[in-house]
């Protein structure tokens, strides 16, 4: 099974996105780099805005993913609650 990924700035602003990524995903491998917070796993990575809001302790919309997203791979889907990376066979 082919990896999904997705990369943000490595900030302040992202550091509860990918908290709620590896809450929701705990086969999901993150890797910091200067500057870079990438985070991979086998076939399927979920984000989902309850979770974010949860870490934040605040209203999130899903579309503020894009202001600190550096790159993706997978095939994505989304709406207003999940943000959903994974390979279609």
């Amino acid at each position: 099974m082919s990896n999904v990924f997705i990369a943000f700035q490595a900030n302040e602003e992202s550091r509860p996105i990918v908290d709620a990524i590896v809450a929701d995903n705990p086969e999901a491998q993150v890797v910091y780099s200067p500057g870079l917070v990438k985070i991979d796993a086998p076939g399927r990575l979920v984000i989902r805005r309850e979770t974010i809001e949860e870490q934040t302790g605040s209203k999130y919309d899903l579309q503020q993913l894009q202001i600190n997203l550096v790159t993706l791979s997978g095939n994505l889907e989304e709406d207003d609650d999940e943000f959903v990376l994974s390979w279609k066979h």
